[in-house]
C-alpha cells in the first residue's frame, strides 16, 4: 500500500489513461506531476477543475493529448504559456479541450463517485459552452417540466491527490480548504495519495477528511508534495514561484531548461522557440 512515489507512478499511470491530479490552490499533487513528466507519459487526458503550473509543466512536456476542465491560469499571475502555445500552435503536440463550469466538473465528479452516469444541475444557462461542449445536454424534469443541464459522469482512470499524513496501514487524512478530492478517488478506477509524512496513529483534525485505505490503490511518501502550493500545517504557498513560473514558460528554450534542471526530465524542442 505504501510505496515509493516512483513506483506508484510506474504501476499505476500508464499510456493514454484519464488521470486527475485534484487539489484546489491547496494540497496541489505537484510532485506526483513531476513524476509522471520525468516517466514521459504519452497520450493523456488530464482532468482537473482548476489547472494551473502543474498543468501547465505537462502539456508543455508533452504528456497530455486531451485537457477536461473548468478554468486554467497561473493564480494571481495570469496565462499558463505553455498551455497557451499548445492551443495556438500545437506545440509540443496539439491540445483537444472539454471546458465546463466549475459546477459542472464538481457534479461530474459527485455522479462518477455515485456511480450514477450523468448529473443534474442548474447551470451553463445564458453561457455558449452548451453549443461549444459535446458533454453537455439539457433533459427535462419528469415531475415539473423544467429544462436542466446534463452533464457525464466523470469515472478517471487514476486519480492524483496529495494530502497531510497517512497511518502505516494507509488511511489517509487532509484538512484545510480542500476540493473535490475525495470524490475524485472515489470517482476513479485507480488512486493515488501521496503525503507528507506516515505517522503511527492519525489524530483528529476539525474539518478533517479521512480516505480510508480500501478506496485507494497506493500511498507515497512525498515530503513537500504540493509545493509551491502549500500543505495547510506544514508549509505556505510559495507566491514568488507562480510569479516566476511567468517568465520560465514563456520561451520553449527556457521551459526546456528549466525542465531539465528542476524535474529532471528531457528536454524536446520540436520546432522553432515561440
Amino acid at each position: 500500500m505504501i510505496v515509493p512515489l516512483d513506483e506508484g507512478v510506474r504501476e499505476l499511470v500508464g499510456d493514454g489513461d484519464t488521470v486527475a491530479l485534484e487539489g484546489f490552490t491547496h494540497l496541489i499533487p505537484v510532485a506526483a506531476g513531476h513524476e509522471i513528466i520525468r516517466q514521459q507519459r504519452r497520450d493523456l487526458t488530464l482532468v482537473r477543475m482548476t489547472p494551473d503550473i502543474v498543468y501547465d509543466q505537462l502539456i508543455g512536456a508533452g504528456c497530455a493529448a486531451r485537457l477536461v476542465f473548468s478554468w486554467g491560469g497561473n493564480p494571481g499571475v495570469g496565462s499558463l504559456h505553455r498551455f497557451r502555445d499548445a492551443i495556438q500552435h500545437g506545440w509540443p503536440r496539439p491540445l483537444e479541450i472539454e471546458e465546463h463550469s466549475h459546477a459542472g466538473m464538481a457534479n461530474r465528479y459527485v455522479a462518477g463517485a455515485s456511480g450514477l452516469p450523468f448529473a443534474v444541475l442548474r447551470g451553463y444557462a445564458g453561457t455558449d459552452l452548451v453549443g461549444q461542449t459535446e458533454t453537455i445536454k439539457t433533459v427535462e424534469c419528469p415531475f415539473t417540466g423544467e429544462r436542466l443541464a446534463a452533464v457525464p459522469a466523470l469515472n478517471p482512470d487514476v486519480a492524483i491527490v496529495h494530502a497531510q499524513r497517512a497511518d502505516r496501514s494507509g488511511n489517509v487524512q487532509l484538512w484545510g480548504i480542500t476540493g473535490i478530492q475525495k470524490e475524485a478517488v472515489l470517482a476513479a478506477k485507480r488512486s493515488l495519495v501521496t503525503v507528507e509524512e506516515v505517522v503511527d496513529e492519525l489524530e483528529p483534525v476539525p474539518g478533517q477528511v479521512v480516505l480510508p485505505s480500501r478506496v485507494l490503490s497506493a500511498v507515497a511518501v512525498a515530503p513537500g508534495g504540493s509545493r509551491p502550493s502549500y500543505a495547510h500545517g506544514y508549509y505556505a504557498r510559495d507566491n514568488s514561484a507562480y510569479q516566476d513560473w511567468d517568465a520560465v514558460s514563456r520561451e520553449r528554450e527556457t521551459f526546456a531548461r528549466w525542465l531539465e534542471d528542476e524535474v529532471g526530465a528531457p528536454a524536446q524542442l520540436p520546432g522553432k522557440a515561440g
